[in-house]
């Protein structure tokens, strides 16, 4: 099964670390055999963010970790999702190894700004979370798509459970996630004619940095500790527990796959039962 993916081509954003779900979707289509190229910020400046970047030093080691251990050919980019001119570099730098991207995962992210409400909510860290989540997807679909043109290929897009069910104090990411859905749909339509398939996975608790910043957090505005936060957390999931990122990846192999060749514009949720409607 997902035999078709051996030999392909495919670009994951966001997958410098290995804590995160980039790696996670690296690797899981490395293992099938999949070319990858591993797209982060590296070392260009973006300060800010909740959670801290994939480096370069740790991107290049994941690449010729992939490499070794499943044979294809693995290429470390660093991006800029919110630079028109760094995606030109970081699609010229693909263009020099690859002649083609078959599948996109456009799975770059970050939080900014959190936790405040909408009324108290910094306006430039409002911006940079819409620019990196949201308009991030548009610009590194728009520069990358000409190098799917022609064959039939799959745009993997991370969104969120935040994107369906409002969080609070974090409205600028939530609304990020929403236009993430909406822009998977537009895309999935636009791009059906060229045999270009666009979905959306809709992650909810899954244990990463994110994840274990956010119980870190929680456990200082309730006077608890993180591991009583998980576990408040896991209470209001019908599988009882966090999710992994290889589980989110395993889904979003099925998307890559011709295995989901008539899934086009799809919000799937991987929540544990924690969101169960569309």
């Amino acid at each position: 099964m997902l035999d078709d993916l051996k030999g392909k081509v495919a670009l994951v954003t966001g997958a410098g670390k290995r804590s995160g779900i980039g790696y996670a979707l690296a690797r899981k289509l490395a293992s099938l055999g999949t070319h990858v190229i591993v797209a982060d910020l590296g070392d260009l400046p973006q300060g800010g963010a909740e959670v801290a970047p994939g480096k370069r030093e740790e991107m290049e080691s994941i690449a010729q970790e992939l490499e070794k251990g499943f044979g294809i050919q693995a290429r470390a980019v660093s991006v800029d999702v919110t630079s028109q001119a760094a995606i030109a570099e970081m699609v010229k730098a693909i263009q020099g190894s690859f002649e083609a991207v078959d599948i996109l995962c456009n799975n770059a992210g970050a939080s900014f700004g959190v936790p405040n409400t909408v009324v108290t909510y910094d306006e430039a860290a409002w911006m940079k979370t819409i620019e990196v989540n949201l308009h991030g997807v548009f610009r590194v679909s728009r520069a990358v798509l000409p190098l799917m043109m022609g064959r039939p290929g799959s745009i993997i897009n991370t969104a969120s459970r935040a994107g369906k069910v409002p969080p609070i104090f974090n409205g600028a990411y939530a609304v990020a996630k929403a236009g993430v859905i909406m822009l998977t749909k537009v895309m999935a339509k636009e791009l059906a004619g060229a045999g270009i398939r666009v979905n959306a996975i809709c992650p909810g608790q899954i244990q990463t940095d994110l994840e274990k910043w956010r119980f870190e957090l929680e456990a200082r505005f309730f006077g608890s500790t993180a591991e009583e936060r998980e576990q408040e957390m896991c209470k209001t999931i019908p599988l009882g527990r966090i999710g992994s990122t290889e589980e989110v990846a395993n889904l979003a192999a099925f998307l890559a796959s011709e295995a989901s060749s008539y899934m086009t514009g799809q919000a799937i949720n991987v929540t544990g039962g924690q969101l169960m409607e569309l």
